[in-house]
């Protein structure tokens, strides 16, 4: 539990840094930690739910390629144990191959030889920095890493949209004051294409998302429907009532 919360902040940490809504649903996270390859299947499941992605996998299956590794020497840390030799230290761990000394970080198995000496290192010992490559967003500390694909297909696109209509219109049920179990009916109207074809491809999510047992498309004229609600980034217009 305590890996897939920190999994999961690192996670959402990477859609910030992105600028990514976490309402849009992302294809896929790959993650790389102590102990990720063995999460029970439901919390595997809780980690996708959280940061809404369709599939959690791992960092290893696409090697080094999501990013840049760099790793250098924290000398403050090296420093307490190692004193005048400090300097020797992290001169061999500038000489390692970075992204094999941040794999066995991870793996608690990092080790440098210095003069002939093996010499074991700590996740807190060296600074390793993963710059992301093109179209993924990437975060690391303390040896666990999570890469979200960035790549947004019209699909996810319009599971995204879903999404932030099931959010305007839970607003909207608060502002005209239904009750938290108040089932509704709903109609509404889309000046963009894709957002009339996100509701109608996620009609049902939709509606059971906001509890209308009646959700169509419709100017909703009459027949009780309350005040129009309006969103010029979706282009979308919708009324409600109490069903």
């Amino acid at each position: 539990m305590t890996l897939a919360r920190r999994l999961v902040e690192l996670g959402r940490s990477a859609r910030a840094e992105a600028k990514v809504k976490t309402r849009q649903p992302l294809s896929r996270a790959l993650v790389a930690a102590a102990g990720a390859d063995d999460l029970p299947e439901e919390l595997a499941a809780e980690i996708c739910a959280e940061l809404n992605v369709t599939e959690l996998g791992s960092l290893a299956t696409v090697g080094g390629s999501l990013v840049d590794v760099t790793a250098k020497a924290n000398f403050r840390a090296l420093g307490k144990r190692f004193g005048k030799r400090t300097q020797q230290v992290a001169a061999a761990i500038a000489a390692t191959d970075a992204a094999e000394l941040s794999a066995a970080l991870r793996d608690g198995t990092a080790a440098v030889d210095v003069d002939g000496e093996r010499i074991e290192l700590s996740v807190d010992e060296v600074v390793v920095t993963e710059t992301p490559r093109e179209g993924w967003a990437v975060a690391t500390e303390s040896g666990a890493t999570v890469a979200l694909d960035l790549a947004v297909t019209p699909e996810l696109r319009r599971a995204g949209l879903a999404r932030e209509a099931i959010r305007l219109i839970q607003e909207a049920r608060k502002a005209s004051g239904l009750q938290v179990s108040d089932r509704i009916a709903v109609r509404w109207d889309a000046g963009e294409a894709e957002t009339s074809d996100a509701l109608t491809e996620h009609a049902a999510l939709v509606a059971d998302e906001v509890l209308a047992v009646d959700f169509a498309h419709g100017t909703g004229d009459g027949n009780g429907f309350g005040r129009p609600f309006t969103d010029d980034g979706l282009g979308l217009t919708f009324r409600l009532r109490r069903a």
